[in-house]
């Protein structure tokens, strides 16, 4: 922990979110919830040595450029394209998968239990964690908090320019601000959800470009996430 490039604070799983506030509101810089020591210590393992302040730059510069979702839409389709063409040059007689997409899936009855700060909890057991630690990141631009960790880029996972984009998108519509953070797990909580079934769907499927795992290995149906959007205050996000 003392090799850690950003300064922590310890905080109990079930405090987590209001020493959070109370950090944010004591103007310190950025805080982020990174979980618990595990976490902390595979986050320090794509940290060193590639991050640099020119990386992390680099990285903020790339996401000015971005427009969400349309950019990362057509990262996903050349993407698709490239994989496409691979496997015609290593099998020319091979049938190319067709991404279809998700099923829209009937509207539930009852929305999918919240989320909330997962990070601050025990995957598990839902328990709280005994520790979890948050990290204060030196900017005044919380959306920036992807590119200090240099975070993404493995996977279906989007590079981090990527992140950096969708969140500053989805701050302006939604009043959403980044609160927990792991290797693999983000917790974003927005202050306005859509307010109407047809807003809810294209949120959905705007996250399942951005996220497919949360779909395809959680709710199952975009209809399942549209009404989880309108009902609740946390968005979770996990690439495997």
């Amino acid at each position: 922990m003392a090799e850690f490039p950003f300064e922590l604070v310890e905080a109990a799983g079930d405090q987590a979110f209001n020493a959070w506030l109370e950090l944010k509101r004591a103007g310190r810089g950025a805080p982020v919830v990174l979980g618990n020591d595990k976490s902390v210590e595979i986050l320090m393992e794509t940290l060193s040595p590639a991050r640099t302040s020119e990386a992390v730059a680099d990285i903020i510069r790339s996401a000015e450029r971005l427009r969400h979702p349309e950019d990362l839409a057509s990262h996903r389709a050349e993407d698709a394209e490239r994989a496409r063409q691979y496997l015609l040059q290593s099998d020319p007689n091979a049938t190319p998968f067709e991404f279809e997409g998700a099923e829209v899936g009937e509207w539930p009855a009852v929305p999918s239990a919240s989320t909330g700060l997962s990070v601050a909890f025990d995957v598990l057991s839902r328990r709280p964690l005994q520790r979890v630690h948050i990290a204060l990141i030196p900017t005044d631009d919380w959306t920036t908090i992807p590119a200090h960790f240099l975070w993404g880029g493995w996977n279906e996972c989007p590079a981090p320019e990527y992140h950096v984009a969708a969140l500053r998108s989805w701050r302006d519509r939604f009043d959403a601000e980044l609160v927990g953070l792991t290797f693999d797990v983000m917790n974003v909580r927005v202050g306005r959800r859509p307010d109407s079934r047809g807003d809810a769907l294209a949120l959905a499927r705007e996250q399942y470009l951005y996220c497919n795992d949360i779909v395809d290995q959680g709710v199952e149906t975009l209809s399942a996430l549209a009404a989880y959007l309108m009902a609740d205050e946390w968005w979770y996000f996990w690439w495997d």
